[in-house]
């Protein structure tokens, strides 16, 4: 008979072999009527290798704990936490440069 894997000590074991700060990384696991949601935050150095090219890895990595999910029976959704400090809104005409409306006098 097969070990059930565990989909967030999954989660945690291919985020932590792509970033290059492990000990940032965290995992929420919550449990509701929808099924399973895994919250992840990572370093914001690590953003990059997590997202991919175009979200390429992002989608993997979300394939991938869905398929978990499936083998133990639940439904499994990933969320990627966007670090503070992340990009602004496009809705509130902010700039992403370092302008003085940053000052906040």
């Amino acid at each position: 008979m097969a070990k059930e894997i565990n989909d967030k000590d999954f989660l945690e074991y291919i985020v932590k072999s792509l970033v290059d700060h492990p000990d940032d990384v965290k995992i929420d696991r919550k449990v509701d009527e929808m099924g399973v949601l895994l919250s992840l935050k990572v370093n914001p150095e690590d953003m990059g290798q997590i997202i991919g090219k175009a979200g390429s890895t992002a989608r993997a990595i979300r394939t991938l704990v869905r398929i978990i999910g499936l083998k133990n029976h639940a439904r499994v959704n990933l969320k990627i936490e966007e670090p503070e400090g992340g990009r602004k809104s496009p809705n509130t005409g902010e700039k992403k440069g370092g302008d003085l409306g940053d000052l906040n006098l």
